[in-house]
């Protein structure tokens, strides 16, 4: 996936007022668009958008990573064995291990990071 397909809007929702996740973030044709609802130093929640045929590309992160699928069909791939994913459905990804997220049709997802209690790794 190239980087002109990745479209990142950061800001937090309002707190104490009631939202829908999958209604905040919208389908961008040949897009994965991603928006932060929460960013803080000990970790981020976001809502993700992938169109058919997105792919965010095989990374590494030192933080275990909570996917939930809250719209349509997920495939992950954590260290090569694929996982998928129908809404409602979730998986953590590891830390330190390496991940693909591909959209054979499209789907939405809630992404969490929690960084507390990790060293940070060279």
């Amino acid at each position: 996936m190239s980087e002109e397909n990745l479209a990142k809007q950061e800001l937090e929702y309002q707190k104490s007022k009631v939202f829908i996740v999958v209604e905040i973030i919208e389908y961008i044709p040949n897009s994965v668009l991603i928006k932060t609802i929460i960013k803080k130093s000990t970790g981020n929640v976001s809502a993700v958008s992938f169109d058919t045929g997105e792919t965010l590309m095989e990374k590494i992160s030192p933080f275990d990573t909570f996917i939930q699928v809250i719209d349509g069909t997920a495939e992950v791939l954590i260290n090569d064995v694929s996982n998928h994913l129908d809404t409602g459905q979730s998986i953590i990804i590891p830390a330190h291990a390496r991940n693909t997220i591909k959209a054979n049709v499209r789907f939405k997802m809630i992404s969490t990071i929690i960084k507390s209690g990790y060293e940070e790794v060279s």
